[in-house]
């Protein structure tokens, strides 16, 4: 079919595979089981789930082999390359690690020693920055006009695939995380392997893309909402199996509704095309109205790799990645303890994840798209919303220290938002400053730091204070046994927001170079 060979479908399939490829944010569910089968301390649990946080950073491959493969336009018939053989590698490092987590958590094979879990951890981690890659980089190609609101959508789906595989959590497996763990090595494969070969970038750009992009943001916020309100249903008055089958059917179905955005923009289009007399070849700008042209968005001045590690703008991205999304990963991957810790009911602890991505989902749809808009319209430069984010961050460790009634909702909520935030703004951010030829492999290498960030505030931070304040069966209950931790990762966050803000000085005059020079184009 035509329509099959469009960016509206490309990104409505990037849609439904995100929206079931967020596993690592449920590490909460099966955590504890981990814990118990494998005899581990929390310093040992932190140590592997580190693993999994290094693997989904640690992206260089994946853009590598995205630049190799699929940088050419993928909408010109060649099927042995595009974004599709990306996501392809990422879909079997899921099936390994998966399947090997699921089999060491349930019995089925002795339980490995610590570095062979890690190992595996990793592979069920580093999927993540192939499914990324292909997909972040294909809807900034693709939408590059608003970039921020496309790549929102993206990243958001993401952070809210922890919400909706949590459903699939109490619908399918009945509370049994061994069974979850099956369910993830399964299930989601198929998805994949099915909407994989839709995934494609087209390198153009067409008047009108706000009008739709505005359509599937609506659509997200209705499916955000309606997830919330099947959250709350749940932990306040629960639900009996037969409603939750009925409310995840409809859930299944709003997800299936971007598709008729999909045809509508389509077909708007192909109007507009087949009424263009001659082809143009002029390029938009980021704060003019778009012209009726279709233009090529492929640049000549493209740093790599090499080159962005050698400015400043990268180290500054990188010390605050550091400090904020090192923080935010500690506190997802320690977020059940947390709330164990304060003896909160096993409903309440699956609330928590799940609220966790809609929080999520939020800070990177709203990063996303207030950026594009104070952009289009103010010249704001990206990097004044990550100062934001952390200091938002900041506040919400500061309130999960307090260990007051409520706390943890509350701080987990400012944390979420400030954590998915960061997922919208740096990808954009990347393509502005060092272009988007070496993009992936350029993100990924300033991703680095948050699995760093990570393990210092996992292991060195929460691992390391948690275990000294425990009992010797490495128990702990109060909220004495995390303050010190968030307010150490308090403080981090204020610096990295300082840090960004010395980035903010620097984009102004940079932004308005490439406003200038765009215009120019």
């Amino acid at each position: 079919m035509e329509i099959a060979n469009t960016k509206w479908v490309a990104a409505t399939a990037s849609m439904w595979i995100d929206s079931f490829i967020g596993a690592s944010y449920t590490f909460g569910i099966y955590s504890s089981l981990l814990k118990s089968s494998q005899s581990y301390d929390q310093s040992t649990l932190n140590t592997v789930s580190v693993y999994k946080d290094i693997g989904a950073n640690a992206g260089i491959l994946s853009g590598l082999f995205y630049t190799a493969v699929a940088n050419g336009r993928s909408g010109n018939g060649r099927f042995f390359s595009g974004p599709w053989l990306v996501i392809f590698v990422g879909l079997l490092q899921w099936l390994v690690g998966y399947g090997f987590i699921w089999m060491a958590a349930s019995g089925v094979i002795e339980p490995p020693p610590v570095a062979v879990m890690c190992l595996f951890m990793f592979f069920a981690g580093h999927c993540q920055p192939f499914f990324n890659t292909a997909i972040v980089v294909t809807a900034i190609r693709n939408f590059s006009d608003y970039g921020g609101t496309a790549v929102g959508i993206m990243k958001g789906y993401l952070g809210l695939s922890g919400a909706i595989l949590v459903q699939m959590y109490h619908i399918f497996c009945e509370g049994d995380p061994a069974n979850y763990l099956l369910l993830l090595a399964v299930v989601p494969s198929i998805f994949i392997l099915t909407m994989m070969p839709f995934v494609r970038a087209y390198d153009t750009v067409i008047p009108g893309h706000k009008k739709y992009l505005n359509g599937l943001s609506s659509i997200s916020l209705i499916v955000v909402t309606y997830l919330m309100v099947v959250i709350l249903v749940e932990n306040v008055i629960g639900m009996p199996r037969s409603m939750k089958i009925c409310s995840f059917t409809l859930l299944v179905l709003l997800l299936a509704s971007p598709l008729l955005v999909a045809v509508r923009a389509h077909n708007e289009e192909k109007e507009r095309l087949l009424s263009l007399d001659f082809p143009v070849t002029e390029r938009s700008t980021l704060l003019d109205t778009p012209k009726p042209n279709v233009v090529d968005v492929v640049t000549t001045n493209d740093m790599n790799v090499l080159e962005a590690i050698c400015t400043i703008n990268f180290w500054l991205l990188f010390l605050a990645m550091i400090c904020g999304m090192g923080s935010g990963l500690a506190t997802i991957n320690n977020i059940r303890q947390v709330g164990e810790s304060l003896r909160y009911s096993t409903v309440q602890l699956n609330s928590l994840v799940s609220l966790w991505s809609i929080w999520s989902f939020l800070g990177r749809f709203g990063a996303g798209y207030i950026s594009d808009a104070y952009l289009h319209s103010h010249g704001w430069p990206r990097p004044a919303f990550i100062t934001i984010s952390l200091v938002i961050m900041a506040l919400g460790h500061i309130v999960m220290a307090s260990g007051l009634l409520g706390s943890l909702y509350i701080g987990s909520l400012l944390v979420g938002l400030a954590y998915g935030s960061q997922w919208a703004l740096m990808p954009t951010i990347t393509s502005e400053i060092f272009e988007i030829l070496h993009m992936g492999t350029i993100f990924y290498t300033i991703w680095i730091a948050s699995p760093v960030g990570s393990y210092i505030f996992s292991v060195k931070v929460i691992g390391y204070f948690y275990d000294k304040v425990a009992s010797e069966d490495h128990s702990c209950y109060g909220s004495h046994c995390f303050r010190t931790s968030f307010v150490i990762m308090a403080v981090m966050s204020v610096l990295g927001s300082l840090i960004s803000f010395v980035l903010f000085l620097r984009a102004k005059k940079f932004y308005a170079t490439l406003v200038a020079k765009r215009i120019l184009k």
